[in-house]
């Protein structure tokens, strides 16, 4: 079996099946027909068995004869498939909508495709024959400087010879031309002054029902280009001040290049960008529990507002490599830690501009503060000579005002923010005593630990009163005992002895007249004894060490 036109029609073409046996003509014979799958047959007393075709009757057909009651075996299956008819669409490029000397390309697109199709071409009804500005290829019609008066409707249509009703033919598609070269417009983002080690947006606008474009790029000079791009967006990076000056931009398409005018020239105003500066308060070496206060200044010039400003931290432990953002200039860590410890740099922004980088600040945070005593020129002196203890903080030497302590009391004559000095001037009798000093800083105030306490002895000119201790050594033992007495030359009445321990300044427990007896040391007994006249005068102050049992 035969089938003409193809195994492969289309939906309302005439389909014809032959059953050939090879043979003479018998007017006798009858042929039977049988579509897969179908349960009648079809009779025919010719060979042919015509149809219109329908997507319906896509399958394998087979044919026998019969004769006198016999008949062949079953030809060869064919199949047969039928499609709908093809859809045919044009496609135009460039664009549908083109400008005056521009190259536009039309083509035919039939879907299914079949190698074997011709194709025809019509504008405005008008069949279009290959001349000197249009050229048909088969699927391809390219119009060569394009004019006005090439605006229309165009189709196509595709044959298959001998095959009438499978023709097809898309539908119209409208091509317009503009005689006006279009221009597109350069913009900046930032607009205005560009500052270095920044990025400055160059826009090229074209209008949008233009299609679709390249870009061109042009810097200080119209030739050579400096880039082309696919997109309308130019990321210029502001180097140097010499990356200022004038910029332009053009577009292009097809081929051979269309080109749009040059934009307008668009000056890019480069200044040098300022650095910023970090401070920190009150010190880069604070103890833990300040409140450090970071602050990041930048000389802009004008009325200039930042909008952000950007903290890095190069530290350790969880504050490794942090980025903070702020709106404040200002960076607050309240009771700060160990873990602060880091270099700290600032940027600042404004909008998409940014300032350079600050040079890193080193905030180093130790564990505690302590304040220490040293006295010049030395700790004993004669009343009316002159005497200066100075308190100090290890490690950290700003923005410390200091308290002084003399015998556990507040001294309120003690100078506050004078560099940690206090002056005795000329020193008297009465400014014997154990000195302790305390330095504070920030608000809220952080304290220091008060210092260890330093003794100070002014002894009279004329002074005839003496500390006897008994027994007389230089160690003592808790459980021993002790008697120190006030012994003056002249009088002994009106003298008591009274100490200094860490804890506070007293009276000896059991005074008799000018003598203290204790029965029993303790460790809490060490620190240092003088005799104290009624006026207040203190006089030989020695120092007693208590230690623990002797062992012995």
């Amino acid at each position: 079996m035969t089938v003409k036109p193809d195994q492969r029609v289309f939906r309302g073409e005439t389909v014809t099946l032959t059953c050939d046996i090879q043979r003479e003509e018998d007017s006798q014979w009858i042929y039977r027909w049988i579509k897969y799958g179908d349960t009648d047959y079809t009779y025919t007393t010719t060979a042919d068995y015509s149809f219109t075709a329908d997507v319906s009757l896509s399958g394998k057909y087979t044919c026998s004869v019969e004769i006198s009651g016999s008949h062949t075996d079953f030809s060869d299956a064919v199949t047969l498939t039928v499609s709908d008819l093809p859809t045919s669409t044009v496609t135009v490029t460039p664009d549908r909508r083109v400008f005056t000397g521009e190259t536009v390309n039309l083509k035919c697109v039939i879907k299914p495709y079949y190698s074997y199709w011709r194709y025809e071409w019509y504008k405005d009804s008008v069949k279009l024959q290959t001349s000197d500005r249009y050229t048909v290829n088969r699927d391809t019609v390219t119009i060569r400087g394009v004019t006005e008066s090439d605006q229309g409707q165009y189709r196509c249509k595709g044959h298959i010879d001998g095959r009438p009703n499978s023709s097809t033919s898309s539908s119209a598609v409208s091509l317009s031309v503009k005689d006006l070269k279009p221009k597109p417009e350069l913009t900046s983002d930032p607009a205005g002054a560009a500052l270095t080690g920044n990025t400055v947006t160059l826009t090229c606008r074209m209008d949008l029902s233009t299609g679709y474009w390249d870009f061109y790029w042009y810097k200080h000079t119209l030739n050579p280009e400096t880039e082309k791009k696919k997109t309308h967006s130019y990321s210029l990076k502001i180097d140097s001040v010499s990356d200022g000056g004038q910029y332009w931009c053009r577009a292009g398409r097809g081929k051979p290049v269309y080109y749009t005018q040059y934009s307008d020239a668009l000056w890019v105003n480069v200044t040098e960008s300022p650095k910023a500066v970090v401070t920190v308060r009150p010190d880069e070496r604070v103890f833990r529990g300040e409140t450090v206060t970071l602050r990041c200044d930048i000389k802009w010039g004008g009325d200039t507002e930042l909008t952000e400003y950007r903290w890095e931290i190069e530290g350790t432990n969880q504050y490794k490599n942090t980025v903070s953002r702020t709106s404040t200039q200002e960076l607050i860590i309240s009771s700060v830690d160990l873990f602060h410890s880091g270099k700290y740099t600032c940027t600042g922004q404004i909008h998409t501009q940014s300032s350079q980088r600050s040079d890193a600040v080193t905030l180093t945070v130790s564990a505690e503060a302590q304040a220490s005593v040293r006295v010049s020129p030395q700790p004993w002196l004669t009343e009316g000579e002159s005497v200066t203890l100075i308190c100090e903080v290890s490690g950290s030497s700003t923005g410390w005002t200091f308290s002084w302590f003399r015998d556990h009391d507040h001294l309120s004559d003690s100078s506050r923010g004078a560099g940690g000095s206090y002056t005795l001037s000329p020193a008297a009798l009465q400014h014997t005593g154990v000195y302790t000093c305390r330095a504070e800083r920030g608000r809220p105030a952080y304290y220091t630990h008060n210092s260890s306490s330093h003794t100070l002895w002014i002894t009279g000119v004329s002074a005839s009163v003496s500390l006897v201790i008994n027994p007389s050594r230089s160690q003592h033992f808790s459980s021993d005992s002790l008697s120190l007495s006030c012994e003056d030359q002249s009088n002994s009445a009106g003298w008591t002895v009274r100490r200094y321990t860490d804890k506070d300044t007293q009276t000896c427990a059991k005074q008799t007249g000018s003598r203290c007896v204790m029965d029993s040391l303790s460790t809490s007994d060490t620190g240092v004894y003088w005799c104290e006249s009624e006026s207040g005068e203190k006089h030989r102050p020695r120092n007693i060490t208590v230690h623990g049992e002797s062992g012995l």
